[in-house]
């Protein structure tokens, strides 16, 4: 990098100026789980338990068809988070 002169050309052309530094938005921590958020789901979780497709689900994974189980997950759910769907079923199985 080339020292900055006050040049009205070349790659570092104009007056020398420090970056302010910002913190970070506050939009940043969108979708982050929060210790409440957490606590709420997994209180509904032990109150309702589980929908039916998820239980189906689940019952795929005993029988180790897992390509069958995110295919089905996929198409019940349709949304962009199927494999995260998967992974709390497969992580309900394992405890």
């Amino acid at each position: 990098m080339a020292i900055r002169y006050p040049m009205a050309v070349g790659l570092s052309k104009g007056h020398p100026v420090t970056k302010n530094v910002t913190a970070p938005k506050h939009g940043r921590r969108r979708g982050r789980l929060t210790k409440h958020s957490k606590f709420v789901r997994d209180m509904i979780r032990e109150v309702c338990g589980f929908a039916p497709y998820e239980r189906r689900a689940m019952e795929l994974l005993k029988v180790s068809k897992d390509k069958r189980a995110l295919k089905f997950i996929k198409k019940r759910n349709r949304s962009c988070r199927p494999r995260v769907q998967l992974y709390t079923c497969v992580n309900v199985l394992e405890n």
